[in-house]
This record gives structure tokens, C-alpha cells and sequence, in this order.
């Protein structure tokens, strides 16, 4: 990951504080700039933190267990997207890894991501990384940036999962500006 003077900043405020991201441009640019794009129509201002999963609300047959925290939009299946979902943009093209603090492309199969997002919680999630088995494909997810502020406010995120992973009381995310 490059530097945090050398990333775009994105301030993503939620109803639990504001958290900075920074958003590697240069080793990630199909997936910086998908997310950018969003950011820059304001289309993930009134979106939600939906899904947080954590080591007790993983079912206990999961082999790859995670901890991430998923927002962004929740289109339906004929729900017309904003933007067209991008090329997947791999860990082995970009050297990026799911490490604590990245935030990341979600996504259903390949060629699918760009309008959900997720930061990594706990330590190095090499499962989520091109290889890794979290997906059947071993396609990983695109990592594109990191959390350079705001670690009380994932932290406080992260606390306040639900039993079950995709939560019945959502959290807000009430803006997404460039710093």
C-alpha cells in the first residue's frame, strides 16, 4: 500500500462518527475509480452499513472465517445499477492484500462488484486474497484502499453486530466526500 500522502482521501461519515479512507489510484485504478465514481455522484450518501461478520455470527462449518464490515447499495436483481459493474480487478495484478484496514470491492462472481464495499476487520484475511479459498472461484476480492482515521468509529461499528451477519438494523451512512 502505498503511502497515505500519496492516496485520495474519502471521508465516509455514519451515524457513529466519521471514519478517512485512502484510496490507492495507482495500483488499483478499476477499482479506485469505480468506487470514486460513486462517490463523486454522491450515490453512497443515505446507503447502509448492512452485514458486519465476526467470529460468533459466522456459521461454524465456515472454513475461511472472516471479520468485515459491508456497506455501500443493495440493489435487487431488476434494480437498474448506476454504473455497470467493472472487470475484476485481482490482489495478484494490484499487490494489495486483505490486511486490517482495507477496504475492499464486494462482490457475487467475477466481473459483478462496484456498488458495495467492505473494510476488513481482523488481521491479515489472506482468504480474501487472489488464491484464497473464501470464494469457491479462489478469485479473491479487489482491495483498492485503506483506513487511515477513524479506527474508534470502526471499532464501534464493528461492536455492533447483530447475531446474524446481515443485520436487521442496518446503520447509516448519511455522506461520502473526497476530503
Amino acid at each position: 500500500m502505498m503511502a497515505s500522502n500519496e492516496l485520495t482521501k474519502v471521508i465516509v461519515e455514519t451515524e457513529l462518527g466519521a471514519v478517512t479512507l485512502g484510496i490507492d489510484e495507482v495500483h488499483a485504478p478499476i477499482s479506485a475509480g469505480a468506487f470514486l465514481a460513486y462517490v463523486d455522484k454522491g450515490l453512497l450518501d443515505g446507503t447502509t452499513i448492512y452485514r458486519i461478520v465476526n467470529q460468533i455470527n459466522q456459521a461454524p462449518e465456515i472454513v475461511h472465517r472472516i471479520e468485515v464490515i459491508q456497506w455501500g447499495h443493495t440493489f435487487g436483481a431488476d434494480d437498474p445499477l448506476p454504473f455497470p459493474p467493472i472487470p475484476h480487478e485481482t490482489t495478484s495484478v494490484t499487490g494489495l492484500r486483505h490486511q486490517r484496514g482495507t477496504i475492499s470491492m464486494a462482490r457475487r462472481e467475477v466481473g459483478t462488484a462496484g456498488h458495495a464495499y467492505f473494510f476488513c476487520v481482523g488481521g491479515d484475511l489472506e482468504s480474501l486474497d487472489f488464491g484464497g479459498g473464501r470464494n469457491p472461484d479462489r478469485q479473491g476480492f479487489a482491495a483498492f484502499g485503506q483506513v487511515i482515521d477513524g479506527w474508534d468509529v470502526i471499532d464501534a461499528i464493528y461492536n455492533s453486530a447483530e447475531p446474524i451477519e446481515y443485520m436487521k438494523s442496518p446503520l447509516k451512512v448519511t455522506s461520502v466526500r473526497r476530503a
